[in-house]
């Protein structure tokens, strides 16, 4: 991955919940400010996108719908300008889900990618494996 950009957002999750940091490190150093813990809400009543096949369990269609949800605050955060550049890590059912969903805008903005699951990775070694 190339050098990640002074203010990027880079979003860690899963399909239980996501952490939104901030780099915040100077001349192509990776330094990561925490700024939200994103979870699920309302997963009852929005459900993931498209059509969930038969054998999929409950908890496959919470993950899938947290993807959705999470995939959509990101596109409106890109639409919103509150982002120039974004890293992806999540998962890689998560992030199979979410890229069908990402608007060409949140796109743009995407510098990099990775199926990683680090949800609860502590903020260090995240730094550490990005730099």
């Amino acid at each position: 991955m190339d050098k990640i950009p002074e203010g990027a957002w880079v979003v860690v999750a899963d399909g239980e919940g996501a952490r939104l940091f901030q780099n915040t490190g100077k001349g192509g150093r990776v330094s990561l400010q925490q700024q939200e813990l994103l979870a699920p809400s309302d997963l009852e009543h929005e459900g993931p996108s498209g059509v969930a096949p038969p054998e999929q369990t409950g908890q496959q269609t919470d993950e899938a719908t947290f993807a959705k949800q999470l995939a959509n605050q990101l596109n409106a955060a890109a639409l919103d300008n509150a982002y120039d550049h974004l890293v992806l890590v999540a998962d890689p059912q998560t992030l199979g889900q979410m890229r069908p969903l990402l608007h060409k805008e949140t796109l743009r903005r995407q510098v990099g990618e990775l199926a990683k699951t680090w949800t609860n990775t502590p903020l260090e070694d995240i730094e550490r494996s990005l730099s």
